[in-house]
């Protein structure tokens, strides 16, 4: 008869292995490329293209990672995919894979500014949640975008190290009016901020 050992009274535990969340995901979550489109025909609001780069400590690629994102419309509400019914124009959540160069774009809208809870509005902002190899559970972190004048005012962000937020801005592309660029450094110089959700 086998009896089951018993830790003694006092005895410190012991961690067990963990393991990392991917890039198993890329089989069955990413293979759908339509939910990188928040933003159909119809939809209202001004048309924004949201490229989002994610680089390893040594600023290389990660092209194996997953990149969810919600997002408020272009009113600032936030907007769910219907079960059962035709897409509609707007919905607030989208997901993609990266791909060789660590890159995913997201078609949607400028988002805009969300209730904050307490009688205010947000800035205008979009929230990501990554998922790469690696690590032990998903990063949340927050896009805004760069010369918004209600950055000063919004709450999150004003937690936030003034030398530090930076890593939170999107910036617009040279080129492209509609395309809005964000980096996402997972560690060593200018690593972006990360929240603890």
């Amino acid at each position: 008869m086998n009896a089951e050992r018993k830790p003694e009274r006092g005895a410190r535990p012991v961690a067990i292995p963990s393991q990392t969340v991917g890039p198993f995901f890329h089989f069955g979550l990413t293979t759908d490329a339509s939910l990188g489109r928040l933003a159909g025909p119809g939809a209202l609001g001004d048309p924004l293209r949201l490229e989002v780069r994610v680089l390893d400590g040594q600023g290389d690629p990660v092209p194996d990672a997953m990149v969810e994102i919600w997002q408020a419309d272009a009113q600032g509400v936030y907007v769910e995919r219907p079960d059962g019914e035709a897409r509609p124009a707007f919905v607030s959540s989208g997901r993609l894979p990266t791909d060789e160069t660590g890159v995913c774009t997201f078609d949607t809208v400028r988002p805009g500014r969300a209730p904050d809870g307490q009688g205010g509005r947000q800035a205008a902002h979009v929230n990501v949640c990554l998922f790469a190899r690696g690590l032990l559970r998903q990063l949340h972190t927050r896009v805004y975008f760069a010369g918004d004048p209600a950055l000063e005012g919004d709450a999150a962000l004003a937690r936030v190290p003034a030398d530090r937020r930076d890593t939170l801005l999107a910036g617009p592309s040279k080129h492209d009016p509609e395309l809005w660029q964000f980096e996402l450094r997972l560690q060593g110089e200018r690593e972006t901020v990360f929240f603890d959700v």
